[in-house]
């Protein structure tokens, strides 16, 4: 087991900083069609959005497993990870096709499942049906950013996402603004990005791997080719998928619930806490890109079993990422009286979500801890100990708590948040030391 090859922080930083442009513009987005939205005349718009985003994101998140555990799988893999990539589009392709055909039937009682008022729930409904559409596209764009972040090539992912975006971005402003279309100019523009993302992935990924579909296309013309001997990988694809896939659907269900708590105190408290949750979501994603950094290197550690690139990579990243997270802090706690305005006018969200704004503020300096040991574990393969500790977090921490706490109205719902993120932290560190004791990592 070599011990060579120590991480400087010089190389998190180079492959963190173009992580962390790409996964703030998807943030950036939602954060533009909040403050869109939330300049029009009523709260309906941006209530309805809200909803059905948050729809959507339960639905298509649920299957970010395409993006984690392909990165993890192609930073172990010593000869590219290409097979990897091939075996997860095929799989993003299928569900989001059965994802298309499924849930459509179910978008009336997913929309009066998140409490949504009389008013928004048509903006909801119609938001919920147009994005579907392109649903397909976007899990097998979740496979692409995986591959390239496993080959540690942050830069593709921020071509991909920017380019998407910034057509999004223009698209919102075309027909929500100019058209009037609402909502449904909102998922319109959305699905345009997806398919903007999905045919520059493709691109890029011809000039890095030139013969990828010669290759597949010259697997499936052999005259031995036999499928049951590809079993194995596809069993290991589907064993680590499996648990991600609990593992986020939990994540889902708590911020799906979140919403729908907010929903049912009116319109005023879900437009306040969609303002939070997209300024909660750029600090997410942001901290994500050292995440992201550290599951390439974990990965690249375990694969060629370096014990002390391993652990440089996970002290030099948690540096980083803990650095990141004080200033963003220390951002949102002086930037308050600026930021809230950047996306509605209306006097009543603004106050309402000045009441609960600390919460936002704490969390960062706790959720760092979340991410950097999710990046750990994703490339190391452990699948298992992300969705063990995300089932104690949501069962056993955020309902009781929230349950306990319901007097206390959205406070209780932002405490309840604040202490299941606190959760994720602590039960993966449980774990880190543990494995770390006993030198199992590789």
């Amino acid at each position: 087991m070599t011990q060579s090859n120590p991480i400087s922080g010089r190389r998190v930083w180079q492959l963190a900083w173009p992580m962390i442009l790409s996964n703030i513009s998807v943030p950036l987005l939602g954060a533009v069609d909040t403050a869109i939205l939330g300049h029009l005349p009523s709260a309906e718009y941006l209530s309805g959005v809200a909803i059905g985003a948050s729809v959507m994101s339960m639905l298509l998140w649920a299957f970010g497993f395409l993006r984690m555990g392909t990165t993890g799988l192609v930073a172990r893999s010593r000869d590219g990870g290409s097979d990897w990539l091939l075996r997860a589009l095929l799989l993003a392709l299928l569900l989001g096709t059965a994802l298309n055909l499924l849930a459509a039937p179910l978008l009336d009682s997913a929309v009066r499942w998140m409490n949504a008022s009389a008013e928004a729930a048509p903006h909801a409904h119609v938001y919920l049906q147009i994005r579907l559409l392109s649903a397909p596209l976007a899990l097998a764009n979740y496979a692409l950013l995986g591959f390239f972040i496993g080959r540690q090539d942050g830069r593709a992912p921020l071509l991909i996402l920017l380019a998407a975006n910034l057509l999004n971005i223009l698209l919102d402003f075309v027909l929500i603004v100019g058209f009037d279309l609402g909502a449904r100019g909102a998922a319109v523009a959305t699905v345009c990005a997806d398919i903007c993302a999905f045919i520059l992935g493709l691109r890029l990924l011809s000039r890095v791997e030139a013969d990828i579909w010669q290759s597949l296309a010259a697997r499936l013309r052999r005259p031995d080719f036999q499928p049951q001997h590809d079993a194995a990988p596809w069993l290991e694809l589907l064993r680590i998928n499996g648990d991600l896939f609990l593992r986020t659907c939990l994540l889902l269900l708590t911020f799906t619930f979140f919403t729908a708590q907010g929903a049912a105190q009116g319109d005023t408290v879900l437009a306040a806490n969609a303002i939070l949750l997209q300024l909660l979501m750029m600090t997410s994603y942001a901290l994500d890109g050292f995440a992201h950094a550290t599951e390439a290197l974990v990965g690249e550690a375990i694969g060629t079993k370096s014990v002390r690139m391993f652990h440089s990579a996970v002290r030099s990243a948690g540096l980083w990422a803990l650095a990141t997270a004080i200033l963003i802090t220390l951002l949102l706690a002086t930037g308050r009286s600026w930021l809230l305005p950047l996306f509605t006018d209306l006097t009543a969200v603004q106050a309402q979500a000045q009441s609960v704004y600390a919460w936002l503020c704490a969390l960062p300096l706790i959720a760092v801890w979340s991410y950097q040991l999710d990046g750990i574990f994703i490339g190391a393969g452990k699948s298992r100990e992300m969705r063990n500790t995300m089932f104690v977090a949501t069962v056993l921490i955020f309902f009781p708590v929230w349950w306990f706490t319901r007097s206390w109205g959205n406070h209780g719902v932002w405490f309840s948040l604040f202490l299941w993120t606190g959760a994720r932290s602590v039960g993966l560190l449980v774990y880190y030391g543990y494995y770390t004791s006993n030198r199992s990592w590789m």
